[in-house]
């Protein structure tokens, strides 16, 4: 196909926001995980799909999560939640998270 470009699994995208290595970032309805750190404005690479753990909201919330559990990113506070209102999904919980856990396990979509 002489009009393939690449997988896209990997994209270079403009840092809306300081953002560490492993941090999630959102462009438009592009969501991705910084491959290495940048400031707000660099360019950044960014995994768009695979298995990550993110910081997620913990005891304050109650949230836990199912296995299958829609996951979407809160750009506020920089971190996964069940919550969609005003959020992006970003793609579906790998494993369960209590409420009172910070972190959960999730593969990103990349097709959102």
């Amino acid at each position: 196909m002489k009009n393939f470009v690449q997988p896209g699994d990997m994209l270079t995208l403009t840092a809306p926001y300081d953002v560490a290595s492993g941090g999630g970032i959102l462009v438009g309805s592009i969501f991705g995980i910084a491959a290495f750190s940048a400031l707000s404005g660099a360019g950044v690479e960014a995994k768009t799909t695979g298995v990550f753990d993110l910081t997620a909201e913990g005891a304050a919330s109650g949230q836990a999560f199912a296995v299958g559990d829609a996951v979407y990113w809160d750009n506020t506070a920089k971190r996964a939640t069940k919550t969609s209102a005003s959020n992006t999904k970003i793609g579906v919980a790998t494993a369960a998270k209590a409420s009172t856990d910070v972190v959960a396990r999730v593969r990103l979509n990349g097709a959102f």
